[in-house]
């Protein structure tokens, strides 16, 4: 493995009645304060009632931006870092996905710059700082309670760009499984398949002696396995909940990657799939992964075997190490497959017609893309052929 230094500012509050350490963490904050949310559910459960009296408790002077997309635009950023401005804000609180705390991170980082917000996310410009803020999550999914990464689109342009900086920590980070239990099915589904991409692209790698950290990722993997079917068929199960809301924190916070690069070319695919389409990214994850798989399985055939193994049980006797790769890969598709998610693109009605149109977008911001195998735009083309 690689030398590494490993450093992850943020607090985490794991477990049920955890809310109530809300009110002392804003003890340590100014009297403004910008909620951001998204599109009404927290609402409906009473989660938004709850942090507004604790808000209230606290005397702090509330500002809101609700309506947050799934995929976040850099227009809703923009408008965030403008009440951020204007009203001089002391503190931001996320509350719900990981698309609102992706928002707020653009928001955070962008009220401290005199730069446009897209021009940071593009790597034009370069983050001058950001302001603290807590994340109080509703959805396991992509991990961004407890990183520093964000994704954001800008619909105009059809782009759509992961970034981060050493700014985009949150401060604190609030996970009660009860406030994911009104999830879903099919949001449930696409964040199990996040937190299972996010563990496979960091198994996807060529660095040598990471023992530990492999099977740190192939328990993240085996235990959503375990749990995924269990959780659609009882969605309000708080146990099942749990366990899947730690995987989904535990997949994307730096630990089970230490010392090495993934992949990651995966989740560029996607990027511009649901730039020019606006889909789930969870459902273009489904789709995409198996056949990046199945693409790049002879760039290092033992790694696909040892997943096939390990996670999926595959039986080895009498096949090649290829076979056995491709097996697991089937294993995943499958799997995938039997608790919802979709496995082609037409299951959106997205055609070959605009093949060409993602592709372009997977090389605006370098020619090739990808760690484990090098992949460029060609090779985009051939992946959306094969998952139509």
């Amino acid at each position: 493995m690689q030398n590494f230094v490993f450093h992850n500012p943020t607090r985490l509050y794991f477990g049920k009645g955890q809310l109530s350490n809300l009110k002392q963490e804003l003890d340590n904050y100014g009297q403004n304060i910008l909620l951001v949310y998204g599109g009404g559910s927290i609402k409906r459960n009473g989660l938004y009632n709850q942090v507004i009296n604790i808000l209230n408790e606290s005397n702090k002077q509330i500002f809101e931006l609700s309506g947050v997309e799934p995929n976040p635009r850099v227009t809703t950023a923009r408008k965030g870092i403008e009440i951020c401005k204007n009203e001089d804000i002391d503190f931001i609180i996320a509350v719900g996905g990981g698309s609102t705390i992706d928002c707020t991170k653009a928001i955070a980082v962008g009220a401290k710059s005199n730069e446009d917000i897209w021009d940071i996310v593009t790597k034009k410009a370069s983050p001058a700082g950001a302001l603290p803020f807590g994340t109080i999550l509703t959805l396991a999914a992509t991990g961004s309670e407890m990183n520093a990464g964000s994704v954001i689109t800008n619909w105009e342009t059809k782009e759509k760009h992961g970034w981060g900086s050493p700014y985009s920590f949150p401060t604190f980070s609030i996970l009660d499984p009860a406030f994911t239990k009104t999830v879903p099915e099919d949001q449930t589904i696409y964040g199990i398949v996040d937190i299972m991409s996010h563990a496979l692209e960091h198994y996807f790698h060529h660095e040598e002696n990471t023992l530990l950290q492999d099977r740190m990722v192939e328990g993240i993997l085996q235990t959503t396995v375990e749990t995924a079917p269990k959780l659609v068929g009882d969605l309000e199960n708080e146990e099942l909940r749990a366990t899947v809301l730690y995987n989904g924190t535990m997949a994307l916070n730096g630990m089970v990657n230490m010392g090495y690069h993934g992949d990651w070319a995966t989740h560029n695919l996607e990027h511009a799939v649901s730039a020019v389409h606006d889909i789930p990214h969870g459902g273009g994850l489904a789709i995409l992964f198996p056949n990046w798989m199945k693409y790049s399985i002879d760039e290092n055939v033992s790694r696909f075997k040892q997943l096939a193994v390990r996670v999926f049980n595959v039986d080895a006797e009498g096949k090649s190490d290829k076979e056995i790769g491709l097996e697991g890969i089937e294993k995943l598709r499958d799997f995938w497959n039997s608790i919802g998610a979709p496995s082609t693109l037409s299951d959106y009605n997205i055609t070959e017609d605009s093949i060409e149109e993602m592709a372009d977008k997977t090389v605006i911001a370098r020619p090739e893309f990808g760690n484990f195998k090098k992949l460029n735009r060609q090779d985009a083309v051939s992946i959306y052929k094969q998952s139509l």
